[in-house]
């Protein structure tokens, strides 16, 4: 069982054991973790975008050099990434992105509802598989099921890690 103060650590571990060696990101204080463990690791490269359609780009070329990448992004970061997850379902390449949720269970902020309604039925239209994390037992587990849709599968993945899991920011 993860704990809560531990889920981000087994997370970190089931992506540097599926090889995965980039690591793009907006930064985001529901990825800090992840982020920190990433640029602490001289094993990987972590890049830090500018936007996060930027990161679909930067997995795309990561797959074509044979390495193994991973999006973290915020919900709100997903409407600047439709145009771009078309490259995904046209160039047929792999992409696991871990999605922050914001808008959802305790939102306090009236500008992250919008978009964090619509993350989830964006990133299907766009052909990405969603999963939905609550807790840290359902983001280890989520993200361990994600690895081979992604890289074995050739899909793109999406793990949602909602504000039941991350806590709603104050507002």
């Amino acid at each position: 069982m993860a704990s809560e103060a531990i889920w981000q650590d087994e997370v970190y571990t089931l992506l540097r054991e599926a090889n995965v060696t980039q690591f793009a990101y907006v930064p985001d204080a529901g990825h800090r973790i992840l982020i920190d463990k990433s640029l602490a690791d001289p094993d990987v490269h972590a890049v830090a975008l500018t936007t996060e359609e930027e990161g679909v780009a930067l997995l795309a070329g990561a797959d074509l050099g044979g390495a193994r990448g991973v999006l973290l992004m915020q919900s709100s970061g997903v409407g600047n990434c439709i145009n771009m997850l078309s490259l995904n379902k046209g160039g047929r390449f792999p992409l696991l992105t871990l999605v922050s949720m914001r808008g959802d269970f305790g939102e306090g902020n009236p500008w992250q509802f919008p978009m964090g309604q619509a993350t989830q039925p964006v990133l299907e239209a766009m052909g990405v598989i969603c999963l939905r994390a609550d807790t840290p037992d359902d983001a280890v587990a989520s993200v361990r099921a994600a690895i081979p849709m992604a890289f074995q599968g050739g899909n793109a993945v999406g793990v949602l890690l909602t504000q039941k899991l991350l806590g709603a920011k104050p507002f």
